[in-house]
């Protein structure tokens, strides 16, 4: 049996890295904002809920790249 990925499941993987960084560039932003907007902002309150979303979805679309989907083609050939 091929373990060959497909190019949807390469970018799924890779995205997956991107949004860990998107993640960390929110958390960073929060960190230098937080003395302006203080912690009770709803500026601070969304940047925090996009940094979860960010990790969250980094986690599925890395989970997603690296699982082993069999293909769904159709074999013509008896084994």
């Amino acid at each position: 049996m091929k373990n060959n990925k497909g190019i949807l499941q390469k970018t799924a993987h890779y995205s997956g890295y991107v949004s860990f960084i998107a993640s960390i560039a929110c958390i960073i932003f929060l960190y230098f904002k937080v003395d302006d907007l203080g912690w009770e902002s709803p500026i601070s309150a969304s940047i925090l809920a996009s940094s979860f979303f960010f990790a969250s979805m980094g986690v599925v679309l890395i989970v997603i790249g690296t699982s082993n989907i069999p293909s769904f083609k159709a074999n013509d050939s008896a084994d």
